[in-house]
């Protein structure tokens, strides 16, 4: 995981824009903005939940990637 945080950061530091499909945790909290889609999958998802930086989603209660991203940032595990 570290390998590829490192080159997506180096990517972005080169102003290229990443955009990356992701559920893990650890990875989405390095994100610079995220787009939280849902609120389920397949016919129960599909419009955007939240949207801003990774500390704006983890405030908002209405999503689940928000509910989680702020344990994680609290220090939960």
């Amino acid at each position: 995981m570290r390998a590829l945080v490192k080159v997506l950061h180096e990517l972005v530091d080169r102003e290229h824009s990443v955009l990356v499909i992701e559920h893990n945790l650890d990875l989405i909290s390095q994100a610079d903005w995220v787009l939280d889609l849902g609120p389920g999958g397949g016919r129960h998802g599909g419009r955007v939940v939240t949207q801003g930086t990774v500390e704006e989603v983890a405030r908002d209660k209405s999503s689940l990637t928000g509910q989680y991203l702020a344990r994680k940032l609290a220090g939960a595990s």
